[in-house]
Formats: C-alpha cells, structure tokens, sequence
C-alpha cells in the first residue's frame, strides 16, 4: 500500500526535473512514475500544483547548543528550537560538531553531543567531530574508529578566530600544522575527510594588535583582521597539505574571492577539494557592518567586499563552490549586540531557516541558477560530500522520504513574525521570491499550511559513510 502519494508538483530528481507523482511507503521514497501510473490504495494524496517538489534540505555546518565564544556559560539555541526552525525551512537533516577539547577524546565528545540531541531534536542529524588545540596522540588514533563508526568529517582551525595570548595555550582552538597533518593522514588512510576553518592565524592576531595600537576597535574594523590576504595564504597552507596527505578536504565559509580561485585552481588539477560558503556572505558586505545595529551581520571569518561577495556567487554558479550552509549559532538579540568592539563582537546568526529560501529566491529567481543545481547546493552535494548519499539528499526510490514543496508564487518582505527562532534577523525586510511551505521527513509531514506537526525525538542520528569517488576526485 502506498500511504503518501504526492501529485502534480514539479519533482527535482537525479535524473531531471518532471512533472512526476512521487509514492512514499512507511518512511521510504518507494516510486517516482508518471502521473496516474501507480497502482494500488493510497493512504494520503497531497496535491503539489504549482509547487516545486524538492529533496530535504542539507545544512552542513550549524552550531547547535554551542558554547558562545568569550560568553562564558551562554550557549546557542539547542536541538529543539534550532531543529523546529530548519524544519519550517525545508532542512530536514542538520550537521552538528562533537567538540573534542582537550582532555576529552573523540568517543566522549559524540557521547556529549548526542546527550543533547536524544529526545529533542525535530529532524535528523549527524556530527563532524571537531579535533580543537594541540590534542594527543591518542585522539589521532581515533580517528579511524570514529570513520568506521559512522562519523567520517573532522574539523579543524587554523586560527583561534579571536584574539589570543599564544597559540601554544591548550584552550585555544587553533593546531598546529603538526596536528593537522597527523589527522589529514588518518582521515586519507581510512576514508574519512578534512574539514578546515582556514584562516592564518600570525595575520589574525597582527591585525588584532595592530588597530588596537591604532584605536580603531569598533566591530565595523573586524574585517580588516578576517581579510583576504589571511584566507588566501592559509587556503593555499592547506591545500599543499592535502596534496601531501592525500587527504579529501572541505573549506567551511569561503568568504574571499582569493579562497574562490585558489579552490578553482586546486579542483582543476584534480584534488578532493570542496567548500562551502554562506547565504549571509552572498547577500552582505562589510559596508552592512556599519548599519544601525551592525553586529548583527558578523560571523567568523568576516564579511567582506562587494568583489567578494560576487565571485562567492560566481563559484557557487560555476560548481567551484558546492554547498550553501549557514555556520548556524543563533543567540538572542541583547547577547549578540553586547559585544560592538573587534575584541568581543559575537559570531554566528539565525540562517537554518532561511537558508533554502533565499538561495532559491536569489539563485534561481534572479541568478538562473537551475531547480537541479539549486538542489545540489541546498541538499545532495552536501549529502554526498559528507556520507549521506543516496539515502538523503534525492527523490529517487530507496531514499528517505525527506521532501520539500516550494512555492514560488510567494513574493514579498521577510517579516520577523514569519520566522520560528530568535527574536531578530538579518532577514527582516528581505524581499523573498518564493518559499518552503511543506516539509516531510522519512514519510511524516512535519510542516504544513504554517503549522508544525513534529514531536521531540522525530529526528534520527544518522551514520554516514563517504564514497570512494569524493574522496578521490572533485566530483560535486
């Protein structure tokens, strides 16, 4: 028995775009045929006329329940909130970070992530296990386990972001080249993947000091210490090191045109390489930092120039960059204008739910971009570069019931009301073309008609597994 027919939309499939009926079997994606062709009883038809029917959203990189940097004791919105929202917003599957400080090991770190996940979360999940500061040996020997365990995607920094007292203090997050390279090594050696907050941190910290010696330390300066010359040397750091390793890598928010073409270069000849940029960096400059309430717009590393943020566009189109993500961490309004210096500004914005919506809006709608390549970068590039692939990430039977209708007769002014998390947005007044309006996870309509019909503990930990041809090629 069919128990959820979907009828009449315009379906975003692996092989085309059509005007396709889609069945759903217990939570399963059972047939994609021609209208009226399915036979058999039907539980529930949904009709999807004049609606865009697309796979679930993947968010790459989100913040979830985050501990907020210099704010000690304050952490981001947590798993029911922040998965509630991705859910009105058409995400169906969200990649948290285990954070392996040091003095924890890798199995501690999912074991504490995944206590604040269980019993909460609205949709589905997984971790990338983030290997912070000078850590031991034996969490380099972790590494294989946790690939075998489900868990194949380690983040690193290059930086400690903000400003530090040594990069030698085990409470920072910043490795040494050292530790990146003994991981890159694990990660090649037993199909797992890098991924890397690339910025040069000797640049970071001089930039620091050098304003504050020149009493330039408004918010609206911190772009000229996140700045291009910072991404493009640590981008092409770490790219001769991948070509060393061998090791598959991942560049979360590209914000410089210079990280757009040393990626481009590097993909060219050959190299595992993908990255992701922000839907805040291709929508705003550092010019926004200097608005009314300008902290809002920063996230780490900074906006930047309207250069840049059209050749973030420019990669995204061309497939230099492969996915949009958010680097998701939603605090309220009061904590995240309490800080207005280049020493305390906070990172991190509301974007899980806006996420798909505006790269419709502003991709397909404005750019051209195409329904299949706005599903790659909104879902199955995500879904194949980090191990999800093909149960997320597409409408093609066997794969999970995640699905998304679109409504692109929706034209108007974002409103802070149409929003479900934090009690502001960088969204607010942004004219929109088109919107998530329905949302099923693995068979269960979770989002319709503007009402949420999800219960704590929908969401599933997903293991994951990446596939020997992103690991060995640039194929998305």
């Amino acid at each position: 028995m069919i128990d959820l027919l979907i009828k009449g939309g315009q379906v975003v499939t692996p092989w085309g775009v059509g005007d396709w009926d889609v069945a759903v079997e217990g939570e399963k994606i059972a047939a994609v045929a021609s209208p009226g062709s399915l036979p058999g009883d039907v539980g529930r038809v949904m009709d999807a006329t004049g609606k865009i029917v697309v796979p679930g959203g993947i968010e790459p990189h989100a913040h979830i329940g985050f501990p907020v940097p210099g704010r000690p004791g304050v952490e981001s919105a947590g798993p029911e909130p922040a998965s509630r929202a991705a859910l009105f917003g058409g995400t169906t599957t969200v990649t948290d970070f285990a954070m392996v400080h040091p003095g924890l090991d890798i199995p501690q770190a999912i074991a504490a992530k995944e206590a604040r996940w269980k019993g909460q979360g609205y949709c589905d999940h997984s971790y990338h296990c983030t290997l912070l500061g000078n850590f031991q040996q034996n969490v380099v020997d972790q590494v294989k386990e946790a690939i075998q365990s489900g868990y194949p995607t380690f983040k690193m920094f290059t930086t400690n972001i903000r400003q530090s007292a040594g990069w030698e203090d085990d409470r920072h997050w910043m490795a040494r080249m050292g530790h990146v390279n003994a991981a890159m090594e694990q990660a090649a050696a037993h199909g797992g993947m890098m991924f890397i907050h690339s910025e040069d941190d000797d640049i970071v910290q001089y930039m620091y000091k050098k304003l504050t010696e020149e009493e330039r330390t408004q918010w609206y300066y911190i772009h000229e210490i996140h700045n291009n010359m910072s991404e493009d040397v640590s981008f092409r750091r770490i790219l001769k090191m991948a070509e060393w390793t061998g090791a598959a890598t991942y560049f979360v928010h590209v914000s410089a045109k210079e990280g757009v073409r040393a990626l481009e270069e590097a993909r060219g000849r050959g190299l595992p390489l993908y990255a992701e940029t922000l839907h805040n960096y291709v929508s705003f400059t550092a010019d926004d930092y200097r608005r009314e309430n300008g902290p809002i717009y920063h996230t780490y590393p900074s906006l930047k120039s309207e250069e840049d943020r059209l050749a973030l566009w420019d990669g995204l189109l061309k497939g230099t960059i492969s996915c949009m993500a958010t680097d998701g961490s939603c605090t309220d309004f009061s904590m995240k204008m309490s800080g207005k210096t280049i020493l305390d500004v906070t990172g991190g914005h509301h974007g899980v739910e806006t996420r798909m919506g505006i790269t419709y809006g502003e991709g397909v709608v404005k750019r051209g971009m195409s329904l299949r390549h706005f599903v790659d970068a909104t879902s199955t590039n995500a879904a194949k570069i980090m191990g999800y692939y093909p149960r997320k990430g597409a409408i093609a039977p066997g794969s999970d019931a995640d699905i998304v209708f679109i409504d692109p007769t929706i034209h108007k002014d974002l409103e802070l009301s149409d929003l479900h998390l934090g009690d502001y947005s960088v969204w607010d007044g942004w004219e929109i073309n088109g919107w998530p309006v329905t949302t099923i996870l693995r068979g269960k309509v979770m989002v319709e008609n503007g009402q949420f019909f999800g219960t704590p503990g929908d969401g599933k930990l997903i293991p994951r597994r990446v596939g020997s041809d992103i690991l060995n090629r640039p194929v998305c």
